[in-house]
């Protein structure tokens, strides 16, 4: 635990203008972004008496070892600034808001030359105009079938419309009027684009002026005895009033706003957010959060409008947004949302009428959100707490392991041998943290020996790391709690190739390192063998502060180092419970890379080998010889007749077939004839 003293910047230092802080660990990794008016007013507040803070508070200046600040013109670039590093450190100490990512969202595809309707999920994309969120797709579903007889878009994909415009022949929505069929020409790609900005328009809120022309064209169809064209518009008119009557009306007829409730308790948020366009609710989210820093409501409002609107632009940020409480510097707030937006957007608390009456509503859907988290987590929480203290008592470590990484190796007969590695922390997997290895320093089938291997990779950039930062200098005597001991000499690099998924150790900029955080237990998917084969890797590296256990698989017997007899746990343990689903979780995670891997070299072939050989030309190679086999057998100078080879390719390919010996023959096995290779390809 740090003093916050020694770090502390000496007087007159600290600007007394607007910026953004962060707070670094002794590691570098940044644990806490902030924004002020006055930094030198702000960062006084962190450097008093700790017993005058906020616990959480306390928890974070003892945490960190220094403090950095960048001034800003203003407070609205300091908004800008603390969500953008917010977004890029991912600071342990800032309340995040659990993403929903999840919510399905009535999408139109405006960046295509024929605009199509579609259920979307996941991150936005550009050129892509959204409507929702929706708490369920089929609602998507059922309001787009009743609207596509008014405004008949394309809904197909890529794959059908291509297939469609190859054949002339629309597809079925095309033959019963819901859907214009540009895939055959039946519109021209402008008039479809129009039918697209209709949708919008409508999805959007204008809905009164749709309505009142088609009841004018219906009253003048049956005018001029046109009665086929005016029943059709009449049921098109009471189609678009079924898809408005899913939303009901809240607000006048004309208001686009958000509204942002909050229900809160000492340790957790949960917000909700209503999405009002053209006085209907057109989509609801919900988040949850762990309040991990001392902030109140104002400063949860500003979290929630940090993430619901730093991605957005145009008119995905409303008129009008409603909240609880006013941030600290609302109008800062409100001037970073018109920037967005590109013009002005009213940041406000209702006072009275329909607007405060739907905020009420909002509130009561956030206190059930919070109600019904908290019931779901209580009991989780406890069954995670109990299974990390049952592990603990059993292999007799002082506290319960928070993080514990989990180790398996992957083959097919001693091929493409792999390993994984997983993480759990709190009793809950990290999969941002999992880690794929391929085994470098040997062929064949050895899983001590792989174990080794893998276990010595991971704790050597560990090592690495720690000498980045200086940890492994000896401290004096007295001066501060004892390190673990150095290894002698430097640290060793690690034994072949880095792991595969982890680069070179990254400078300094805050980011976590990927192999920076060590567990307090160790768990491999074997036996003694490969248990005694992980704790000589981490004894060799001088690493004598991790647990090391071993899961194995018949009888689930949990193994120690240097112990002839396992540890058995009660079946009914949650603490055997959790070590089997850590230990399922890197099978899966290995078998799955090792299948990837072996499919992708069974897809190999020879001219894989020859420099310089796109896909495109190889396609080109395959497609006029017929197969790899005839190719084999083709002269150079019939080579060089493949458009777009020329004769040095067409003898690097000649030369890269003749040096590979051709697979043997496949045999059916039912009449022992030989299958002749005609495919478009070769194992090897």
């Amino acid at each position: 635990m740090a003093d916050p003293s020694s770090y502390r910047p000496k007087p007159g230092q600290i600007p007394d203008s607007p910026g953004v802080y962060k707070f670094r660990d002794e590691h570098r990794r940044v644990i806490y972004v902030g924004k002020a008016k006055n930094l030198r007013q702000r960062l006084a507040n962190y450097f008093q008496d700790l017993a005058g803070l906020h616990p959480r508070t306390r928890t974070m200046v003892t945490t960190a070892a220094s403090v950095e600040w960048t001034v800003v013109s203003t407070e609205v670039e300091a908004l800008q600034l603390e969500y953008s590093w917010i977004k890029e450190y991912d600071p342990r100490f800032n309340v995040k808001y659990r993403d929903d990512k999840s919510y399905p969202y009535l999408a139109v595809t405006l960046n295509e030359e024929f605009p199509r309707v579609q259920v979307m999920r996941g991150a936005k994309k550009k050129g892509v105009r959204y409507f929702g969120p929706y708490g369920h797709a089929w609602a998507i579903r059922e309001t787009v079938d009743l609207m596509l007889r008014v405004f008949p878009v394309r809904t197909c994909s890529a794959g059908v419309f291509k297939n469609a415009a190859r054949t002339g022949r629309p597809c079925l929505l095309g033959y019963i009027g819901k859907c214009s069929a540009p895939c055959v020409g039946r519109v021209t790609p402008e008039e479809h684009r129009e039918l697209a900005d209709d949708f919008c328009d409508f999805m959007a809120g204008r809905t009164g002026a749709y309505i009142r022309r088609l009841e004018k064209d219906m009253t003048a169809a049956a005018e001029e005895m046109e009665y086929e064209r005016a029943a059709r518009l009449r049921d098109d008119a009471e189609a678009l009033k079924r898809a408005m009557e899913k939303s009901a009306v809240v607000l006048a007829d004309a208001t686009d706003a958000d509204l942002i409730a909050v229900a809160e308790d000492e340790l957790e948020a949960a917000v909700q957010i209503f999405h009002v366009r053209g006085g209907r609710v057109r989509g609801q989210r919900g988040w949850v959060t762990d309040k991990v820093e001392n902030v109140d409501t104002s400063g949860l409002v500003e979290h929630a409008l940090q993430q619901l609107y730093g991605e957005e632009a145009g008119d995905a940020v409303p008129k009008e947004v409603l909240v609880p409480a006013l941030p600290e510097d609302p109008d800062a707030v409100s001037q970073w949302l018109a920037d967005r937006r590109g013009s002005q957007v009213s940041l406000r608390i209702p006072q009275r009428g329909d607007k405060k009456d739907l905020m009420a509503t909002v509130q009561r859907n956030a206190q059930q959100a919070l109600g019904l988290h908290k019931t779901k987590r209580a009991s989780d929480l406890t069954t995670r707490s109990r299974a990390l203290e049952e592990i603990a008592e059993a292999l007799g470590l002082d506290t319960a392991p928070l993080r514990i990484e989990c180790f398996d190796i992957s083959h097919l007969q001693g091929d493409d041998v792999v390993a994984s590695m997983v993480v759990f922390e709190d009793g809950l997997a990290r999969k941002g943290e999992y880690r794929r290895f391929q085994i470098k320093t040997f062929e064949g089938q050895d899983d001590v020996r792989s174990m080794h291997e893998v276990i010595g990779r991971r704790f050597r950039r560990y090592l690495h790391e720690k000498e980045a930062t200086g940890e492994w200098e000896e401290t004096p005597a007295g001066t501060g709690p004892a390190r673990a001991p150095a290894p002698t000499g430097p640290v060793p690099a690690p034994t072949g190739p880095a792991p595969d998924s982890a680069a070179e150790p990254r400078e300094d900029d805050g980011r976590p390192k990927r192999f920076a955080y060590p567990p307090q237990l160790l768990v491999v998917d074997g036996g003694q063998p490969q248990v005694a084969a992980a704790k000589r890797a981490l004894d060799e590296l001088g690493i004598d502060d991790i647990a090391v256990c071993g899961l194995a698989k018949r009888l689930e017997e949990v193994w120690l180092p240097d112990d002839d007899d396992p540890v058995v746990l009660p079946r009914s343990s949650e603490g055997l419970y959790l070590l089997q689903r850590i230990r399922d979780e890197a099978h899966r995670f290995a078998i799955t890379y090792q299948r990837a891997k072996r499919a992708k070299r069974i897809r190999s072939s020879p001219l894989d080998e020859v420099a310089g050989l796109g896909d495109t030309r190889k396609q080109a190679l395959i497609k006029h010889f017929g197969s790899v086999k005839k190719l084999r057998q083709a002269t150079i100078d019939e080579i060089c007749e493949v458009p777009g080879i020329g004769r040095r390719t067409a003898e690097s390919v000649a030369v890269a077939l003749a040096s590979t010996t051709p697979a043997a023959p496949a045999v059916n096995t039912a009449t022992g004839e030989i299958i002749e290779e005609d495919d478009g390809g070769s194992t090897t």
